[in-house]
């Protein structure tokens, strides 16, 4: 889905624009109502807690970020994650209280982090994967109505529409384009 929102991609679902909900999906076949913002899996609790946080503060709407099912082995991203909000990192970057095994927010600088900390609340279903249990709750926080959290932060955009031209006559590749990726797409004569 095409958005203003969701500045890094990832293994998500975007729904409802205005939606007040992310869903963040660990172990678990459950897939959330049209009705949240946007949802996805999170299996690394470092570059993947970097596009959630991302992802989310660029979508004022979304007040609430909800983690369901069983914990990666390991990893402990939701674990992490839940850390993250509550602690934040240390010097070296590294979530405090975090169990995972890696779990250092290097992309994201804290400005984007106090954001996240402010604008969500966090909703702590780690363990369930029950859908009328999910469900309910969504509803629930739904209903609520939250205003949304001031304008977007784009802690990150990358735009993939626009391609990186070298075009200098004095370059020995000054007919090379490079895609948002660093894949090279076009060569000229």
């Amino acid at each position: 889905m095409s958005s203003e929102y969701y500045p890094w991609g990832g293994d998500f679902e975007a729904c409802e624009p205005k939606g007040c909900i992310a869903v963040v999906l660990l172990t678990t076949s459950y897939i959330p109502p049209d009705s949240v913002a946007i949802y996805g899996s999170l299996r690394t609790e470092n570059i993947g807690i970097e596009k959630i946080i991302a992802n989310v503060i660029s979508n004022p709407h979304i007040r609430y970020l909800m983690i369901c099912g069983d914990e990666i082995r390991g990893h402990r991203s939701g674990s992490s994650l839940v850390a993250l909000h509550a602690h934040g990192i240390d010097d070296n970057h590294r979530i405090i209280n975090a169990p995972g095994a890696i779990p250092y927010i290097e992309n994201i600088d804290q400005a984007a982090i106090n954001r996240f900390q402010q604008q969500i609340e966090i909703l702590d279903y780690i363990g369930c994967s029950n859908a009328t249990t999910l469900n309910r709750m969504i509803t629930h926080y739904i209903d609520k109505t939250p205003t949304a959290f001031g304008n977007p932060h784009y802690a990150i955009r990358i735009c993939p529409e626009k391609n990186l031209s070298l075009d200098d006559s004095r370059a020995l590749h000054s007919k090379i384009q490079i895609d948002y990726m660093g894949k090279i797409q076009k060569r000229g004569g």
